[in-house]
C-alpha cells in the first residue's frame, strides 16, 4: 500500500527530482520549541476542539543535561543541547493524589546532587519526588505528604544550603515565601507575603488583552527565584496567561525573603510577532554559564489555556538589571556553544521571506483560508479538507532568495487525541523551485517517526529559490493544518531606510500609556519598537507587522522612557531611530 501511495505521489508531481539538503547538525532553534506537546487532558476545556497545550515550564541544568517539566504532560523531557528533547513518560502520582491527572505548574529544585519535583496543590496529601538519575526515570518519594502544599510552587536552594519555597496564583493574594527544613521539608514558621501586583503604577500589570483592566483584576503567579552576584531576583507571571502581554516581572532584594524592589519593566515580555506571550517561566544557566529564560507562549484560541513554550537568551547587566533578549524572539536563534554576551543578539540575521505573500493549496476547509499560514499569527491557520497523503501548501517568495531555514507549525483541526499519545508522528516532504516548473527535493521527512508539531529545519547550505511546496504524508491526528509555514533566509536587495516621523505621545491623564506612530516605509514588512526606563537599556521589544502605530500600555507612571525603532524587510533591518518621552 505504501509503495502505491508513493507511485500516486510521483504521478501527481512528476516534475519533482530528489535532492535533499536538510542539515543533520543544527546550530539554531526557533520558538515555539519543537517538543511533542500533549493534548489537553481537561474535558471541560475542550469545547473548541481537542488540541495540544502546556505551560508553566521549568528547566533546570542537572549534571550537564537540561530537564524540562511543564503542566499536564505525563512526564518530562531531557536534552544535552537545548535542541533535541527526549521525552520520558512518568506519572508523578500516589494513590491519594486524585485531584488532577498530572502535575500542574510543577516545582523543580536541586538540593546537593538530588532533583526534587512537586506539583501544584492546596491539598496536604501530595508527594515530593526525588531522583539522582532522572535521565533513566529513577524516582522515589522524598515526602509522601507535603503538609503545607502550594499552587505554582518553586524550590530554591541558597548558596549556604538553606531551602526555600515560593508560591502563589491569585488576583487577590500575593506571592508568598517560606524557609523549609531541607531534611524533613517541614516549614519554619509561616509563609511571608513578598509581593502583590501594583497595576495602578505599572501599566503592564493591568488585566486584559489590551491592558485595560476589564472584567477581572490581574493575576500574579508562577514564582521563580534566581540568585546572581549576591542579590535575589524573585520572578512572577502577570497579568493573565491568555493574553499576548503575559509577561514575567521581577522584584530584587538582598535576602531570600525580601524586602524586594520591583524593576520598572517586565524583564520577559513578547506581546508582538508570530509567537506571543512570555510569562510564567524559569531562569537557568547553560553549560557555559550563560543565562536563559523559558516561559509560556499564548495561543488561547480553542480555549484560554491553549499554550506553548519558548526559550530566550537572558542575563544581568553590569548594574544588576535582569533582562531577556526577545527581539526577533521567534526567528532563528543561535544555540550556545560557549560563553556569550546575551546583551548582544543571538538572532541569526535570517529574515522572514514569505510574510503575507502568495499561497496556493491543495484544498481548503471552510474559513481556514490559505493566507492564514503566512500571516505571522500563530492563532490563525489554514486547514486542508483532509489529512490524506498528497495534501499540500505552496508559498511563493515573490523573488529568488537565499533560504536558510524553514519552520512548520501545525495546527489542531479535528484532533482526536486526549492526553499523551506516544508512537505518533508527522511525515512530509518539502520541494523547492526557482521557476515553479522544475522542482527539487529540499527536505525529506518521509521516514520521520517523531511527533514534531513545530518542526524547524536548518538547511546544511543556503539554497537560492523562489517557490517552496510542503506536501503531507502523515499526520498524527486531525486534518493537515498549518498555522505558520515560515521561510527564513536573506534577500540580495536594499535594507529599509531609517524610519521617519517616529513620535511617542504619552498621555498626561495616564502616563502608563503612550501612542507610538511613524511613517510607513516603502520596502518594510515589519518594525521593532525598543524601549526601556534608562538610556542604553532598551531591553523590551515589540515587533509589529504592516502597521504604522502601536498603543504601548506597559510603562511605570513615574518614569521617563526611551525609545527606538527599526524597519525590517527580507534583506535586513534599518538603522535605529531614537527618541524619549
Amino acid at each position: 500500500m505504501k509503495s502505491l501511495k508513493i507511485i500516486i505521489l510521483i504521478f501527481l508531481f512528476p516534475q519533482f527530482i530528489d535532492r535533499p539538503v536538510c542539515s543533520q547538525t543544527h546550530k539554531t532553534y526557533c520558538n515555539p520549541i519543537n517538543i511533542d506537546y500533549g493534548y489537553t487532558p481537561i474535558p471541560n476545556f475542550t469545547e473548541g476542539g481537542r488540541h495540544r497545550a502546556t505551560a508553566d515550564p521549568v528547566i533546570v541544568n542537572y549534571k550537564s543535561d537540561y530537564y524540562l517539566f511543564s503542566t499536564n504532560q505525563w512526564g518530562y523531557w531531557w536534552s544535552s543541547d537545548m535542541l533535541h528533547w527526549n521525552y520520558i513518560a512518568k506519572r508523578f502520582l500516589r494513590p491519594w493524589n486524585k485531584v488532577y491527572d498530572e502535575l500542574c505548574a510543577p516545582a523543580v529544585g536541586i538540593i546537593g546532587d538530588t532533583m526534587l519535583v512537586f506539583g501544584s496543590t492546596y491539598s496536604t496529601n501530595f508527594t515530593i519526588w526525588m531522583s539522582t538519575n532522572p535521565r533513566n526515570d529513577e524516582w522515589k518519594p522524598l515526602v509522601d505528604s507535603f503538609s503545607i502544599g502550594g499552587w505554582d510552587p518553586d524550590f530554591f536552594t541558597d548558596d549556604d544550603g538553606r531551602l526555600y519555597m515560593y508560591n502563589g496564583s491569585s488576583n487577590k493574594f500575593p506571592i508568598y515565601g517560606i524557609e523549609l527544613n531541607r531534611k524533613t521539608m517541614q516549614p519554619y514558621g509561616t509563609r511571608k507575603e513578598l509581593y502583590l501586583l501594583e497595576p495602578w503604577k505599572y501599566g503592564w500589570q493591568r488585566f486584559g488583552e489590551y491592558m485595560d483592566d476589564t472584567f477581572l483584576d490581574p493575576f500574579i503567579e508562577g514564582a521563580w527565584m534566581t540568585k546572581n552576584d549576591g542579590r535575589y531576583y524573585l520572578q512572577y507571571g502577570a497579568p493573565g496567561t491568555e493574553f499576548s502581554g503575559y509577561a514575567d516581572g521581577v522584584v530584587v532584594g538582598d535576602s531570600p525573603l525580601g524586602l524586594f524592589t520591583p524593576q520598572p519593566m517586565p524583564f520577559s515580555f513578547k506581546p508582538g510577532g508570530f509567537a506571543r506571550g512570555a510569562g510564567h517561566g524559569s531562569t537557568f544557566k547553560d553549560n557555559w554559564h550563560n543565562w536563559w529564560h523559558v516561559s509560556t507562549i499564548v495561543i488561547a484560541v480553542k480555549n484560554n489555556f491553549e499554550r506553548r513554550i519558548g526559550i530566550w537568551p537572558a542575563g544581568f547587566d553590569g548594574d544588576g538589571v535582569m533582562y531577556c533578549n526577545q527581539a526577533f524572539g521567534d526567528y532563528p536563534t543561535y544555540l550556545p556553544d560557549g560563553p556569550e554576551d546575551h546583551l548582544k543578539s543571538n538572532f541569526t540575521g535570517w529574515m522572514l521571506l514569505n510574510y503575507n505573500k502568495s499561497v496556493s493549496v491543495s484544498s481548503t476547509l471552510g474559513g481556514y483560508v490559505a493566507n492564514n499560514a503566512v500571516d505571522e499569527d500563530i492563532r490563525t491557520y489554514w486547514s486542508a479538507v483532509s489529512a490524506s497523503e498528497g495534501e499540500w501548501i505552496q508559498s511563493d517568495l515573490g523573488a529568488v532568495y537565499s533560504v536558510r531555514a524553514i519552520q512548520i507549525n501545525y495546527a489542531d483541526q479535528d484532533a482526536q487525541f486526549l492526553g499523551k499519545s506516544e508512537g505518533v508522528y508527522h511525515q512530509y516532504k518539502i520541494f523547492e523551485s526557482r521557476d515553479g516548473k522544475k522542482w527539487n527535493l529540499l527536505v525529506d521527512k518521509s521516514l520521520n517517526r517523531a511527533d514534531v508539531p513545530h518542526d524547524y529545519v536548518e538547511l546544511e547550505q543556503p539554497v537560492k529559490t523562489r517557490y517552496l511546496k510542503l506536501i503531507n504524508i502523515k499526520m498524527p491526528t486531525g486534518k493537515f493544518a498549518i498555522s505558520g509555514f515560515r521561510v527564513f533566509g536573506n534577500g540580495s536587495g536594499e535594507k529599509p531606510a531609517p524610519v521617519t516621523g517616529f513620535t511617542v505621545l504619552r498621555t498626561e491623564k495616564d502616563p502608563r500609556s503612550a501612542w507610538i506612530k511613524w511613517n510607513l516605509s516603502d520596502n518594510a514588512y515589519a518594525y521593532n519598537i525598543y524601549y526601556g526606563a534608562e538610556p542604553g537599556k532598551l531591553y523590551n521589544c515589540v515587533m509589529v507587522y504592516n502597521t504604522n502605530n502601536y498603543w504601548l500600555k506597559t510603562m511605570d507612571r513615574d518614569r521617563k522612557y526611551y525609545f527606538a525603532i527599526e524597519a525590517i524587510n527580507e534583506n535586513g533591518t534599518s538603522e535605529k531611530i531614537s527618541t524619549s518621552r
